[in-house]
């Protein structure tokens, strides 16, 4: 599958991991948040070793729409209300920097990204209490926010949330701009991370807790390990798999469709999403928990809905994108667990991996550093669920256990034995439980799965 981030712009490829080898810091993941987060630590003197299942940027990142933003759907009145208002300015205040992050970064090593600043809003066709409260709430944050009865768009809406100061990037020209100096191995994929006391002490006379980073192709042997991959296969500790979900976006690049100057998105049931990159439209929208697409039809549906609104439009491009879901929607950053000092996790981002990658990669790298990030407890994967989020919790393993059960003469993801659901859109075996996906011929193709599947997986 190629996207309009990948055909326009093509990153070198980077030879596999060959054998054993010691870092100081192994990032697992070459998608945004792992280039950042090694890029953040070289410009702080730290040598990080990258590893990519599969090429960099092949992953979240080449499906995603790029909008750099902190209006993340309807969330600011729901943080105030269940977290509190300091750690919802907490929230907010990572990603209005995290926008203007992109800019310095960019500007400081001469990036031309096509980074454009514009305003992000929410729609809606058929109510407005819910953006008109989360306009309050955005601005009682400090976030420069509008509610509005009219915009761009070529429907009649009922409200409009603009967040204005907001843009929009192609990530792949950002990725190739920082990318260049960092030790980065692709096809090589982490099948498991394990951490142990080394027999000889290090520099400080103390026995040294080290990890061992396991792949197909050698060990990578490290101190600090930063979980940056889309999902993280490991079981125990974190309990991950219990604490996301996965769902599948679907995303048309047209030409011959409308011009905005800004993005949208709509919080309606079947709200949709716009956002213009050059010449073409990306219509997105069609979401669905990952493993329940049998009957197939998304792409259609979008280019039903878009031929509505341009009946002359034709498609350029098309793919699907796949977001790790949170609990109560705020991301994992920060410690992976309570057991493991060394290890570090950047997860969970949602539809909101642009801004969530820098704000992750910041985090990490002050925390590796050994610096104290008070303001990232909102973030911390040790945080105290809502019971908003148990509920979710619970709904999660009622569909996990859905697919453990019955499993006889289907397919079983190689993560956790779960039934594989066939995907018509994407002729894929996706998993339903946590998000897995194999191509037709059981090659894994996204995690936790790290394993293919064989003939054992057909019972």
């Amino acid at each position: 599958m190629e996207t309009i981030w990948t055909e326009t712009t093509a990153l070198k490829k980077r030879e596999p991991l060959q054998g054993d080898m010691e870092a100081e810091v192994v990032i697992i993941g070459a998608g945004l948040a792992g280039i950042l987060t090694g890029y953040l630590l070289k410009e702080n003197g730290i040598h990080a070793v990258i590893l990519e299942a599969g090429r960099v940027a092949g992953g979240q990142t080449m499906g995603t729409t790029a909008k750099i933003t902190s209006q993340h759907n309807l969330i600011y009145s729901d943080l105030i209300r269940v977290y509190g208002i300091e750690k919802a300015r907490h929230y907010a205040g990572f990603h209005e920097w995290a926008v203007g992050a992109y800019a310095r970064v960019a500007d400081e090593k001469k990036i031309a990204c096509d980074y454009v600043r514009c305003a992000a809003n929410l729609y809606s066709c058929v109510e407005t209490a819910a953006l008109e409260k989360e306009a309050e709430a955005a601005k009682l944050l400090g976030i420069e926010a509008e509610y509005k009865t009219k915009c761009e768009l070529p429907f009649p809406v009922k409200g409009v949330l603009e967040y204005k100061n907001q843009a929009k990037f192609h990530p792949v020209k950002f990725i190739k701009g920082i990318e260049e100096e960092l030790q980065i191995f692709e096809n090589t994929r982490v099948t498991k991370v394990l951490s142990e006391y080394e027999n000889k002490t290090g520099r400080s006379g103390k026995i040294r807790r080290i990890s061992r980073v396991v792949t197909e192709r050698g060990i990578v042997t490290a101190e600090k390990v930063v979980f940056a991959c889309h999902f993280p296969s490991v079981i125990v500790p974190g309990f991950y798999f219990a604490k996301m979900y996965q769902s599948r976006s679907y995303v048309l690049a047209l030409n011959g469709a409308g011009k905005f100057r800004d993005y949208y998105l709509g919080i309606d049931q079947d709200g949709y999403s716009f956002r213009n990159e050059g010449e073409l439209l990306l219509v997105g929208g069609e979401s669905h928990r990952t493993g329940k697409n049998e009957n197939g039809g998304k792409y259609q549906s979008l280019l039903k809905k878009a031929k509505e609104l341009w009946p002359d439009c034709k498609v350029v491009y098309q793919w699907s994108a796949q977001d790790c879901m949170t609990l109560d929607h705020i991301p994992y950053i920060g410690r992976f667990s309570q057991r493991e000092d060394g290890w570090y996790v950047a997860d969970g981002f949602g539809k909101w991996g642009m801004t969530s990658s820098m704000v992750g990669a910041r985090i990490i790298t002050s925390l590796i550093l050994g610096m104290k990030v008070p303001e990232a407890d909102v973030f911390s994967p040790q945080r105290r669920i809502s019971i908003a989020g148990i509920n979710h919790f619970v709904k999660n393993q009622t569909e996990a256990v859905k697919g453990l059960l019955n499993c006889k003469g289907t397919k079983r993801c190689t993560h956790l034995g779960c039934k594989l659901s066939w995907n018509a859109d994407e002729d894929t075996w996706d998993c339903p439980c946590h998000g897995s996906r194999f191509n037709g011929e059981g090659k894994v193709l996204s995690g936790p799965a790290a394993k293919d599947l064989s003939g054992g997986d057909m019972l």
